[in-house]
């Protein structure tokens, strides 16, 4: 499973600039750069700590969780 990728984009919104952290079709939008890299290295290490954790056989249950 490869994650998605988590894109920062500046954005210009009603004449101010903006930052807008994409991953796939969702997005949020920040009001300063700083909090829209730390939300998307927060959201990058999140991604990656559920594909190490995730079961393999599968691949929609929660981390951590068995059906046996």
């Amino acid at each position: 499973m490869s994650s998605p990728s988590i894109v920062i984009e500046p954005l210009a919104q009603r004449g101010k600039l903006r930052w807008q952290v994409r991953m796939g079709r969702r997005s949020l939008i920040f009001h300063q750069e700083q909090a829209a890299r730390a939300f998307a290295a927060q959201l990058h290490m999140r991604l990656l700590w559920l594909q190490e954790h995730a079961n393999p056989d599968d691949e929609f249950a929660p981390p951590g969780k068995s059906y046996e």
